[in-house]
C-alpha cells in the first residue's frame, strides 16, 4: 500500500469536483496519507471538509522517507515549490495540473483514476531530472540553493539593461547587455528559456542552455553547453541592485556578489505514468500536430 504525501496551492472552484473524487479515492481505497498544512487550510475552506490534524504536515516536520510518492496539486509552479520540500530526499513527485501550460504538472486532473491506480500498484516509472546549483560567498539561497528549470539574473527596475560578464570553465564567453539572462536544465528548456528563444531539449540531454533575455546585440542567440560545465557571472548596470532567481524563489544581490553555477550532485525523480512520455507532453502542450494533413 502506497503511502502518499499531497502538496498544493489554492485552485479555482472549477476543480472541486475533481479534487474530492481523488480524496474520496484514497479513502476508498484506504491509502496512508498526509496534507501539507496551508494546502489543507485552504481544502477545509474551498471544499468544507474537516481534516483530521493527524494529517497534516509543515515544511520543518515533512519526512520524506515515511512516504512513497508525494503528489503535488497545481501548476508547474507548485511542482517548483514541491522540489524544495523533497530536496535531496529521491521522493518521487507527481503533478496533478490544475495550473495552465504544465510541463512538469502534465498529468491531466481528469486522470485522477488512473494516476491512483498506477501509484497504488506501484506501477509507474520514475525519471531522475538534474538541478542546476548556484554559489555565492554570502550562500544567498541557504541550504536550497538550487533549482528544477533555471537560473534568471535580471535587472530589478525598469529602464536601463544590465551588463553581465559570463565565463565558462574560467574561459570568457561573452559579455552580454540585456535584461537578464537565464541558465536553464534540460527540465527548464521548456519554461521561461522557451518564451526568450531558447531550444527545446530532452530532459536526459546533459546539458545547460545559456539565453539572454531581450539581448541588445540582436545577434546574441542562446548557447548549449555541457552540465559538467562551471558557469561564473558577473554582473554590472547603472542600478545598485540586481534580482537573482532559482525557479520562483528570488533575491536581490549587488554588483559585488559573485554568481558560480554548476551540476548538482543530486537530481529530483519525476513520476511517468504508462501511456505517458516527454514527447507525448511536448506535442499536446503546444499544439504540434494540429495540422489537417496529419
Amino acid at each position: 500500500m502506497s503511502r502518499i504525501a499531497i502538496f498544493g496551492r489554492q485552485f479555482s472552484s472549477e476543480y472541486n469536483e475533481s479534487i474530492l473524487k481523488f480524496l474520496d479515492i484514497l479513502k476508498r481505497k484506504e491509502v496512508e496519507y498526509a496534507i501539507y498544512q496551508t494546502f489543507s487550510s485552504f481544502l477545509e475552506d474551498q471544499l468544507k471538509l474537516a481534516i483530521e490534524p493527524n494529517r497534516l504536515f509543515t515544511k520543518e516536520s515533512f519526512s520524506p522517507e515515511k512516504f512513497d510518492v508525494i503528489i503535488s496539486i497545481g501548476g508547474d509552479g507548485t511542482m517548483l515549490d514541491c522540489t524544495t520540500l523533497v530536496g535531496d530526499s529521491g521522493l518521487p513527485m507527481l503533478g496533478l495540473n490544475t495550473g495552465r501550460l504544465g510541463f512538469l504538472s502534465s498529468v491531466s486532473i481528469d486522470y485522477i483514476t488512473e494516476a491512483l491506480d498506477q501509484i497504488i500498484e506501484g506501477a509507474y516509472m520514475t525519471d531522475q531530472r538534474s538541478l542546476i546549483k548556484l554559489e555565492t560567498e554570502s550562500r544567498i539561497f541557504g541550504k536550497n540553493n538550487f533549482a528544477l528549470n533555471e537560473m534568471t539574473l535580471h535587472k530589478k527596475d525598469s529602464q536601463s539593461m544590465i551588463v553581465i560578464h559570463a565565463y565558462v570553465d574560467g574561459k570568457f564567453l561573452n559579455t552580454y547587455w540585456a535584461d537578464g539572462l537565464i541558465i536553464a536544465t534540460p527540465t527548464g528548456s521548456t519554461a521561461y528559456s522557451l518564451s526568450c528563444g531558447g531550444p527545446i531539449i530532452l530532459p536526459s540531454s546533459s546539458n545547460f542552455i545559456i539565453t539572454p533575455v531581450a539581448p541588445h546585440n540582436l545577434n546574441v542567440r542562446p548557447v548549449l553547453i555541457s552540465d559538467q560545465s562551471t558557469v561564473t557571472l558577473r554582473v554590472e548596470g547603472r542600478s545598485e541592485n540586481f534580482l537573482v532567481s532559482l525557479d520562483s524563489r528570488s533575491v536581490s544581490i549587488d554588483s559585488e556578489t559573485v554568481l558560480t553555477l554548476s551540476k548538482h550532485n543530486f537530481d529530483v525523480n519525476l513520476v511517468r505514468l504508462k501511456n505517458h512520455s516527454f514527447l507525448k507532453t511536448l506535442r499536446n502542450k503546444l499544439n504540434w500536430g494540429l495540422d489537417r494533413r496529419n
